[in-house]
């Protein structure tokens, strides 16, 4: 048999053989349930891919196996896969994805190649000739395996979902309102290549045996510009974020669509109840044919917080009443980010203390933000250290021993 064709059958084989547990899922009133009808509560953490050299963050420390396994270390069940439309700009506009090489040289200029040699190091599967999504010619030999493919078949691997996220338009840090990815029409918030970008991505990760979701857009926000014509409410969200919906479900009708609210998605406070989004328009999930494959997901980002009462009044008003049986759109809604500082007290104080609470009581799901311990290039700064991440800035470890076992406790009792 030629090569070409034994590798062809080889690699169809597997696909079949080795199809994720349980998949894929829909929701059942409040509850994410798998193939089997079981319940199935998301923990995990964000692995950001979106910024300016729009490839997951990491790797020019680590191997993206090194970095799975500490999630699983976790006892995570999935990643939040953060991307940029503008990295699917580059594929449909100027035929065919860039590679990672010349991805690192545009975004840190005359360090990008000795960035990329360490990723290399790290990744030997990688060379110059890998791309970070697009399949080129070459896509059957595994040396030239795409990086984003290569994260999501090696979270597979290791038992874990992934959860895709499109944070941004044009591959930057995020967020703010003046940002130019703020709102539909802003400057760089482009909804006809918004649409086309997640038809695409749709259909080209629906051959991710664990991929099991994925979130339309992160943290609507009110533009403080003037880049966008469209109204900041609850109908221009309506009204431009079902045809989205719309085009993914058609391309990918096995995924979970999570829908995200405003104010940075701290509030999709009209969706339990059906209220009026204005011009007598409702959300009325049983009018979607798809309406088992509808999720909420919300932000919370109150460190500075003195009760956890008014936290959790808020976080449920915000949205999470929308798990309770008596609201008109019963949904699952899932605490897509949190986070806190790793390098003080924060861990223990009445913010992160108090989700730990009551988050795992609701039985709602979450991913805490972030995992990175450094980032490739962040607003400007080549390396640039987080203090956020459960990691430490080489990746090797983690940031906070005291922090990291007080997620252990939630994450335990999440998976009760």
């Amino acid at each position: 048999m030629h090569l070409f064709s034994l590798l062809v059958c080889l690699v169809s084989s597997t696909s079949l053989i080795t199809a994720f547990p349980n998949a894929p899922f829909k929701a059942s009133g409040r509850w994410v349930v798998d193939s089997t009808g079981s319940n199935f509560t998301y923990v995990g953490v964000n692995w950001p891919g979106a910024a300016d050299v729009m490839i997951p963050e990491g790797l020019q420390y680590q191997s993206i196996a090194s970095i799975v396994s500490k999630i699983k270390n976790l006892k995570m069940n999935v990643i939040r896969l953060t991307f940029a439309i503008e990295m699917l700009d580059d594929v449909i506009d100027k035929g065919g994805d860039v590679t990672v090489q010349k991805a690192f040289q545009k975004a840190l200029g005359s360090k990008g190649d000795a960035v990329f040699s360490q990723v290399v190091k790290n990744n030997p599967g990688f060379n110059t000739s890998t791309t970070r999504l697009q399949a080129n010619l070459k896509w059957y030999l595994l040396k030239y395996f795409k990086v984003f493919d290569a994260v999501a078949a090696e979270c597979a691997k290791q038992g874990i979902y992934v959860h895709l996220d499109n944070h941004m338009s044009k591959g930057a840090w995020c967020c703010s309102s003046g940002d130019g990815n703020s709102w539909f029409g802003d400057q760089y918030f482009n909804t006809n290549n918004w649409k086309r970008g997640w038809q695409y991505m749709s259909k080209y990760a629906a051959k991710w045996p664990n991929l099991i979701s994925v979130g339309l857009r992160n943290e609507f926000r009110k533009p403080t510009n003037t880049g966008s014509s469209l109204a900041y409410n609850w109908q221009t969200w309506y009204n431009q974020v079902i045809p989205v919906v719309d085009i993914v479900n058609a391309a990918n009708p096995n995924v979970l669509i999570f829908l995200s609210g405003l104010d940075f998605d701290t509030t999709l406070s009209p969706i339990p109840g059906a209220g009026d989004l204005g011009g007598g328009k409702k959300f009325q999930k049983s009018s979607f044919k798809y309406a088992d494959k509808l999720v909420l997901e919300l932000h919370n980002y109150q460190n500075s917080a003195t009760s956890c009462d008014s936290m959790k009044s808020g976080l449920w008003n915000g949205g999470f009443k929308a798990l309770d049986a008596s609201s008109v759109n019963q949904m699952p809604v899932v605490l897509t980010e949190f986070g806190f500082n790793q390098l003080d007290k924060s861990y223990s104080g009445v913010y992160a203390s108090c989700l730990r609470k009551i988050i795992p009581e609701w039985k709602a799901g979450w991913t805490v933000w972030v995992l990175s311990g450094s980032y490739y290039i962040r607003s400007g700064t080549q390396d640039f250290e987080e203090s956020w991440g459960l990691l430490n800035h080489q990746w090797s470890d983690w940031r906070s021993a005291d922090a990291i076992n007080g997620l252990r406790q939630m994450v335990d009792a999440s998976l009760k």
